[in-house]
């Protein structure tokens, strides 16, 4: 089956740590399907993958059959058959997963990407031009599904990226050992030769007004969320204390991850203290121990209760971060830089609606205790910039700061639409696809209904 890289080695690099499946044991692993005849597997995909048909070529060893199969739902197979979180989607619903282990689909996912990508990517066909202009903000997940589905619909699509480079979090945020960069250059390449038009350093309310925006037959909002939560605890304007979108897109645009190419030693020798438990906080916690630093974890609940995926909590504990649970960070200490944290432990109550115990601080004279740092990460979450949802007034506000969006993803501004994390808050990369998907054939529907 697939492995991965001892920790001893890796933790000295960023080249990816999963090495995937060989071809027989690809074939060995597709053999296990039961293709079943109402597949619950297809059903738990956010982007509804034909999955047992690519699996049945894979057994076959049609493998660009199978590359085929997939990039009919979704362009990005690349990308998610190695940052989706699978035992919760597709392969937690694999009828296998009763009894036994389920068939390792997000696995297979990549294998097949990966030998066309050595192959030789095969770009879908388009529809007939249709005569429509569309224009996509933001070139993330989202951003990139929309506007791939709109161009094989025919749509003349524009896509809008304010940095100097697309992808989002995909390339400002996943770390390249999990997700290494040549990949989604690659998956992005494969968009564009759609005959997407790409529009990098193009700011919405400077490089592109709103009016011009708005000009567009339809347009889609898919700019996720980039706007960091914290604790709002004592101490957080000290120097040294960064959001984990920060402290991960830093890394990335300084090429501190591209050592020894660049001398980039961002917190080498630090002592670090990330405060969180999702995937973002595993991803900020085994890049800073890459960077060579002491790295302990500070979560609220207990070790089982981490949302994190299984297989990178895994991975962190093997490369060296020290997870301190039932805990939560009540101050940051320092004078200018940070100099510590103080922390209160956490008594578990009663469970909430995810199942999980209701956090409370602990009374008491060994209630709170203090942990040297010199940098602290937050990685608490994220909300929608509000920015430039500043310029458009007469969007509906939802929840957290979120666009509102009906059913299909539409605003409350007739033409325009929104997917990702600007309506539903900070989510995975696959399901940020989905509603993208979604709203993309919503969008179809309507410009096809104003041609006729």
């Amino acid at each position: 089956m697939s492995g991965k890289r001892d920790a001893a080695e890796r933790i000295h690099d960023f080249l990816e740590v999963d090495t995937g499946l060989s071809e027989n044991n690809a074939v060995l692993e597709a053999t296990r399907c039961m293709e079943c005849v109402r597949p619950k597997c297809t059903e738990g995909c956010p982007v509804n993958i034909n999955i047992p048909g690519f699996i049945a070529a894979v057994v076959k060893k049609d493998y660009a059959e199978a590359a085929k199969i997939l990039k009919a739902d979704n362009m990005l197979p690349a990308i998610c058959g190695r940052v989706c979180p699978q035992e919760t989607q597709c392969q937690g619903r694999c009828v296998l997963g009763k009894k036994e282990r389920p068939v390792r689909i997000g696995a297979l996912e990549r294998f097949v990407a990966d030998w066309e990508r050595k192959q030789g990517i095969v770009t879908p066909a388009v529809g007939k031009p249709t005569g429509k202009r569309v224009a996509v903000v933001g070139s993330g997940p989202a951003g990139l599904t929309a506007a791939a589905e709109l161009a094989r619909y025919g749509h003349s699509v524009t896509l809008f990226e304010s940095l100097h480079a697309p992808g989002g979090v995909l390339t400002y945020g996943i770390p390249s050992f999990r997700l290494p960069k040549d990949i989604v250059r690659d998956e992005i390449d494969q968009v564009l030769k759609l005959g997407v038009d790409l529009k990098l350093n193009h700011i919405v309310g400077r490089s592109v007004s709103v009016d011009e925006l708005l000009a567009y037959d339809a347009v889609f909002l898919g700019m996720g969320a980039g706007l960091p939560s914290f604790m709002n605890i004592e101490g957080e304007g000290l120097n040294g204390v960064y959001s984990a979108n920060e402290f991960l897109t830093r890394v990335n645009l300084m090429h501190a991850d591209s050592f020894p190419d660049y001398d980039t030693p961002v917190i080498k020798g630090k002592k670090v203290v990330v405060v969180g438990g999702g995937n973002v906080a595993m991803d900020a916690s085994r890049v800073a121990r890459r960077m060579g630093a002491e790295v302990k974890l500070v979560y609220r609940r207990r070790m089982e209760d981490l949302p994190a995926r299984q297989d990178e909590i895994k991975n962190a504990a093997e490369e060296g971060v020290e997870f301190i649970c039932c805990a939560n960070p009540t101050k940051i200490l320092g004078e200018v830089t940070v100099s510590g944290i103080e922390c209160v432990k956490m008594d578990m109550g009663k469970p909430d609606e995810s199942n999980r115990p209701i956090p409370t601080p602990m009374t008491g004279p060994d209630s709170t205790f203090t942990l040297e740092a010199d940098v602290v990460i937050e990685a608490i979450g994220q909300s929608p910039n509000p920015l430039l949802l500043s310029l458009m007034p007469d969007l509906e506000r939802g929840r957290h700061g979120t666009v509102f969006v009906n059913s299909s993803g539409m605003t409350s501004i007739l033409h325009v639409f929104a997917g990702g994390d600007i309506a539903t808050g900070a989510a995975t990369v696959i399901e940020a696809m989905g509603t993208a998907k979604k709203a993309a054939a919503a969008m179809n529907e309507y410009l096809t209904k104003i041609s006729e």
